[in-house]
């Protein structure tokens, strides 16, 4: 496990090490992978945006809650953020290899957590902020 996350770590520094594995993939299949990564970076902005939001204006809840929520909000982003990363290399790898594509748990996760900040954020106004 612990190899397996330093040959990840190193290729995150340094992506060209992944010519030396297998063959180059076609051009358009590479730049895919790249716009996937691209759309990734853009949600874990949108829920960093989504918890500074959180905390800045419901100012009406109860600060526990609004911090609890933010707090789910921007980590969650930045474990999206790490995810893209991650997830671009392990198929661009694949792709190399010629093997299948790597699956992810991650976008349900992520769906039930950023389905669960809004809720409680629903929750949070339509009961009157949580105990203003």
């Amino acid at each position: 496990m612990i190899d397996r996350f330093r040959t990840a770590a190193r290729l995150w520094w340094a992506p060209e090490r992944l010519r030396a594995e297998g063959t180059t993939p076609d051009y358009r299949f590479s730049l895919a992978n790249e716009r996937t990564f691209l759309a990734w970076i853009r949600t874990a902005l949108a829920l960093v945006g989504g918890g500074l939001a959180v905390d800045q204006f419901l100012t009406g809840m109860r600060p526990g809650a609004r911090t609890a929520i933010a707090v789910v909000l921007l980590a969650g982003g930045a474990l999206c953020a790490v995810r893209a990363v991650n997830h671009w290399l392990r198929t661009e790898r694949a792709m190399r290899r010629g093997e299948d594509l790597p699956l992810s748990r991650f976008p349900v996760l992520l769906a039930l957590g950023t389905a669960l900040a809004a809720l409680l954020v629903v929750a949070g106004v339509v009961l009157g902020g949580l105990g203003r």
